[in-house]
């Protein structure tokens, strides 16, 4: 080539770029921080990504109340779970932190409950099928009051 750029320095920077390596959307990470306080509202309520995109949410609890009136966790849960059903049974999962072993099935990622000044952070392929994906809190009332959000894949 002119310019003082070989062929193969050319290639080089191609290949560095991604151009010819096949690299998409789906090899880069998503980073989302989500805060959460005393008010009971995630910061984040829509996040939005690609089919099999790599994603990287931290939860940030920034209140001050105790974690046992107080807590807070992300539930990601798969497209079309009815969130009242999870969200009921949570109510009597509170050995389990609010995430009830018999519908680990219908969670696709998540963040263990978190006290005040904590944070927690989960790292997951998106789904490969286009849809909205719930996310809540399961500390009792939480989501009721407002603590979720949606995953839309497109």
């Amino acid at each position: 080539m002119k310019n003082g750029i070989s062929l193969s320095s050319f290639i080089a920077i191609l290949l560095a770029a991604g151009i010819f390596t096949g690299a998409s959307a789906a090899d880069s990470v998503k980073t989302v921080v989500i805060t959460a306080n005393d008010s009971m509202k995630f910061s984040v309520t829509r996040i939005e990504a690609s089919p099999g995109q790599k994603i990287h949410v931290q939860l940030r609890n920034e209140g001050t109340l105790p974690k046992e009136v107080m807590g807070h966790n992300w539930i990601l849960l798969k497209a079309g779970q009815d969130i009242t059903v999870y969200t009921t049974a949570a109510l009597a999962a509170k050995d389990q932190n609010y995430q009830p072993k018999s519908l680990s099935s219908e969670v696709l990622a998540c963040i263990p409950l978190l006290g005040a000044k904590q944070s927690g952070e989960a790292e997951f392929d998106a789904p490969a099928v286009p849809g909205r994906y719930p996310f809540i809190c399961s500390f009792p009332a939480h989501c009721q009051v407002g603590m979720r959000g949606e995953l839309v894949v497109k």
